[in-house]
């Protein structure tokens, strides 16, 4: 039956009537939103959901603000949105957010100011990019007279600089990560070392600090250093160069790297988040638990370098801008916990938990709920199935909750936290420690929305309430009514929530960006698809607009969602999500393969596993171990090589052998079409190696099936959503002669095993009833002998699907697994630097190129230098070595330092300019002189070993 409603404009998870001046108590009515009047200022999902969650609340006068630089540098890479806001005078428009430096940044936040007033807006709300956890745009628009839909400035001072948040976690007994909190105090205590020497520069710098301050003897030293440096970013000067504050940093990581051996320092600069403004140090130290003098002062060498890095990301490198960075020791077997914060400035509420613990250079990839209402059902449900380690694990999860919860409440009520934020911890088994707080919403907080909703009730009258589900109708609740608000009754919704971020990325989860999108398949029942406006039809056509994915921002295409009763059925119901989107478009590049991987790849293991934020580049390393050994082997080949053997095996018998042949032709799109599909995608093969490791053992070097090929082929053909279906065109679906030839043999094996009595499962003692002469159940001599044959033909052939085991086995790839504790163990071989970099290069081939030149590896934004006024990476004629940079890009806000793929001579820089210059992939930077020379590999050779590498494969199965 065709699909009828649209789950894009329709989804009853998310979309409702909000609009609370239509109820019939008149308390409920006084929390009425109409009359708000907001100007959206953000770009990406969060920015089409406000605008249908306004439309919901009844707020008819609300406007939203562009960026020119969207359209101007990605001309295509137009608002979607506009697609339904056709209003102009509602459409708005500054030549960027932020500005490149801080005077540009001080005028755009005046315009956006001006624009509110100019054009009767009354509130601000600016989602969850860098803005919304900006104090000073906040403090501007409490002064203008605005509202400011997020926590207030002085939250924003108290908690959104992380400095300031880990002063306040220490004052109010929540547990932090080991570190120092000022940098800058001490960068400037050390180039003036005594309180006279301090007190020397406020004078010669005429700054205005508290005299009071001052005068207190007994403040130490740091804390008059921090007092002094707030007073200079009020001035807009510095008190320190770059340069003295990379001496002073290089010199706490040379102490911290003494004081916790064998361990890695990050880097944190206070305005960041996003995974930008951070990098980690110490690998190098990983393995040595007394490392030497030399070894510290080598591995602490790098950290001037790295904080000039951080503080490029956050534009916080302009004259007068606070430095500040956290130096942190870096937990590594950690999990990435957070908890959902609701508050009015009187009360604070915790919405349970999201364990968003995969996640790649900073940036989060999937994200789930944790309440304790489904740990303690899963407990349960451990505790009935006798699993005595999973249920210590899952007890030790639910009180670790239990204490982030409570003290996120208490760090939100020492902070006033009059919106949402959220909380978040890295968690080390039983342990946590407090990391920071996100004064925003998060990308992530419908995972929140869909586990819990709130429940407001009139303390007169318990009869009289009304329930919100989202908080972005939270948020505006809060910043019309902030103090009549009485606090929520936090209610039970689904049982579990999952998010995966669908990026613009490629198969190693490295930025992709300039591609379009083409075509884009509908939101099936059960999926929630945040995607900024993208799938919004064409009025007049109902037809997908295409889509140009722009390189500026952040590489997040759509948010991808589904609930469930537990986790379990949220995985599964994120499964059929995944499996049933389509994406078309040139140049496009996504990471939907690989979350349909990684999320096979739990269902198959444990959904409960506790992986770690080190989970997905090693897993990513065994993906690409999968795709080299699959490489290696022909399919076609390999079934012609069958139908040999078969008719080798039966040349004595003709009539059998003619028989076979012709029953192997019938099955041969039926079994290699899936395969070469499968060995084609690493990431599927993943997934589909998971969810049938039981499926298949090796006994005596010869592979054995539990279950019956034929049924695992059915849900193969199901896995790659390539069920046979009356309307999809023939290359994505089982052939029409195929599918029947598996319909009757799946016919075949239910009528067999009722008559016999057996269940689906039994398929190892269907098979040994099947090898007896003797006739089983009620069949006579010859009915058994014809069923015996008809099992003969159905089954034959089907040993092709056991080399995709093979590959499993050959890789190791089952070593990569979860215990019976729940925690995930990650082969060593994986951590290691070269296999992880060399196996990115097999899951991506570098851009094929000329052997005299160095091309991007990817489109985005070339620079030639570190920093504006430091020296080029390369000149014309410097000889530069294997693994050395050679220039940054930066792809979607991320810098990337690009190292060279060999050692050689650069004989030609290509590239005019070297300050942003944008470049697509595969463009020549460089003209070359390599040392070595290269040598091309014969095709010939390479088909040559795939059959000799198959051949032997083959020798294992048949």
């Amino acid at each position: 039956m065709a699909q009828t409603t649209d789950y894009y404009t329709n989804n009853p998870l998310i979309h409702r009537d909000r609009r609370l001046g239509k109820s019939g108590s008149e308390w409920v009515r006084s929390f009425s939103c109409e009359s708000l009047k907001p100007l959206i200022v953000c770009r990406g999902p969060i920015r089409m959901e406000a605008m249908t969650v306004y439309e919901e609340m009844g707020i008819g006068h609300y406007g939203i603000l562009l960026s020119e630089k969207d359209s101007i540098v990605y001309p295509n890479a137009l608002s979607p949105e506009l697609r339904i806001l056709t209003d102009p005078t509602r459409v708005h428009r500054v030549p960027d957010y932020t500005g490149a430096s801080k005077e540009e940044r001080v005028e755009r936040i005046g315009q956006i100011i001006q624009t509110a007033k100019d054009n009767g807006y009354d509130s601000i709300f600016a989602g969850y990019g860098f803005m919304a956890e900006d104090d000073e745009f906040v403090a501007a628009i409490e002064d203008a007279g605005l509202r400011f839909i997020g926590p207030c400035s002085a939250t924003q001072r108290g908690a959104g600089k992380k400095d300031e948040a880990k002063r306040t976690a220490l004052n109010v007994d929540v547990s932090v990560t080991p570190g120092i909190d000022n940098l800058t105090a001490r960068t400037l205590i050390s180039k003036h070392p005594s309180r006279e020497a301090l007190l020397a520069v406020v004078k010669a710098e005429g700054l205005k600090c508290d005299k009071k301050v001052l005068d207190d003897k007994k403040r130490s030293l740091e804390s008059l250093a921090d007092h002094i440096l707030m007073a200079s970013y009020a001035k807009g000067i510095d008190l320190f160069s770059i340069d003295e504050m990379g001496t002073q940093v290089e010199k706490e990581c040379a102490a911290m790297f003494r004081k916790y051996p064998g361990a890695r320092i990050r880097l944190k600069a206070i305005g960041g988040g996003g995974g930008k403004g951070q990098r980690i140090l110490g690998a190098s130290l990983l393995t040595k638990k007394n490392p030497s003098e030399a070894d510290i002062s080598k591995a602490a060498s790098v950290a001037p370098g790295l904080v000039r890095e951080v503080l490029l990301e956050v534009k916080a490198n302009g004259v007068g801008d606070n430095k500040n960075v956290l130096v942190e020791l870096n937990i590594e077997q950690t999990r990435h916990n957070e908890i959902q914060l609701l508050g009015n400035g009187d009360w604070c509420i915790a919405l349970g938990g999201r364990d968003c613990s995969l996640q790649m250079h900073e940036q989060k990839l999937l994200e789930i709920s944790v309440t304790q209402e489904a740990l303690a059902l899963e407990i349960a449900k451990a505790k009935k199935a006798g699993l005595k380690a999973q249920v210590a694990a899952l007890e030790s999860d639910l009180q670790v909750l239990k204490r982030m919860e409570e003290e996120s409440e208490r760090f939100g009520k020492a902070v006033g936290l009059d919106s949402a934020s959220t909380f978040e911890c890295i968690v080390d088994r039983d342990r946590h420690f407090f990391m920071e707080v996100n004064t925003r919403i998060q990308v992530e907080h419908r995972v929140t929305e869909l586990v819990y909703s709130l429940k407001f009730t009139n303390p007169k009258d318990k009869k009289d309430f009304f329930v919100v589900e989202s908080l972005v109708e939270a948020m505006a609740l809060l910043a019309l009514h902030k103090e009549r608000l009485p606090r929520p009754e936090r209610v039970p919704r689904f049982g579990a929530g999952a998010e995966a971020r669908l990026n613009a990325t490629d198969c190693s989860l490295s930025p992709s960006a300039g591609g379009v999108i083409r075509y884009w398949s509908k939101p099936i029942d059960g999926e929630i698809r945040d995607d900024q406006g993208i799938c919004i039809t064409n009025p007049d056509t109902g037809q997908f607009m295409r889509y140009t994915l722009a390189g500026a921002y952040d590489s997040n295409i759509a948010l991808l969602l589904t609930q469930g009763e537990d986790r379990l059925d949220s995985y599964q119901a994120l499964a059929k999500v995944l499996r049933s989107t389509t994406l078309r478009g040139t140049n496009l590049a996504t990471n939907l393969e690989f979350h349909y991987g990684l999320v096979n790849w739990f269902l198959g293991f444990n959904v409960m596993a506790k992986p770690t934020t080190r989970f997905v580049v090693p897993y990513l390393t065994l993906v690409g171990k999968l795709k080299e050994e699959a490489s290696k082997l022909d399919v076609v080949y390999a079934f012609v090589a069958m139908k040999k053997h078969f008719s080798k095996l039966y040349s004595a018998e003709p009539e059998v052998a003619k028989a076979i042949s012709e029953t192997l032709d019938r099955k041969g799109t039926l079994l290699t079409r899936p395969m070469e599909m499968l060995l084609r995608d690493p990431h599927l093969l993943s997934g589909w190696l998971s969810v049938n490791r039981k499926n298949l053992e090796i006994k005596n070097g010869k592979l054995v099936w539990l279950r019956n090929p034929l049924v695992i082929l059915e849900e193969t053909y199901e896995y790659l959503n390539m069920t046979w279906r009356a309307d999809a065109p023939a290359a994505e679906v089982i052939w029409t002669h195929d599918n029947d030839l598996l319909q009757t043999a799946l016919r075949f094996y239910a009528d067999l095993r009722d008559k016999l009595g057996l269940k689906k499962e039994e398929f190892v003692k269907l098979n040994e009833l099947l090898g007896k002469d003797k006739p089983q159940g009620d069949f006579d001599k010859e009915t058994w002998a014809q069923v015996q044959a008809s099992h003969l033909g159905f089954e034959i052939g089907n040993e092709l699907l056991g080399l995709l085991f093979l590959i499993a086995n050959k890789t190791d790839f089952f070593d990569f697994k979860v215990e019976d504790n729940l925690e995930v163990t990650i082969p060593d071989y994986l951590n290691d630097a070269d296999l992880q970099a060399a196996m990115k290069k097999v899951l991506v081939p570098p851009p094929s190129t000329k052997a005299d030149e160095i091309v991007t590896p990817g489109g985005g934004m070339y620079y030639a230098q570190e920093a504006p006024g430091m020296p080029p990476f390369a000149t014309e004629g410097m000889h530069f070595e294997k693994g050395q940079p050679l220039f940054i890009l930066e792809v979607m806000k991320m810098f990337n330092k690009v190292p060279a793929p060999f050692s050689g001579t650069i004989d030609k820089i290509l590239i005019e300019g070297g300050d942003g210059v944008i470049v697509q992939k595969g463009q020549p930077i460089f003209k070359v002189t390599p040392d070595e020379k290269f040598v091309e590999v014969d095709p010939k050779e390479i088909d040559r070993q795939r059959r000799e590498t198959t051949a032997e494969y083959l020798a294992a199965i048949l």
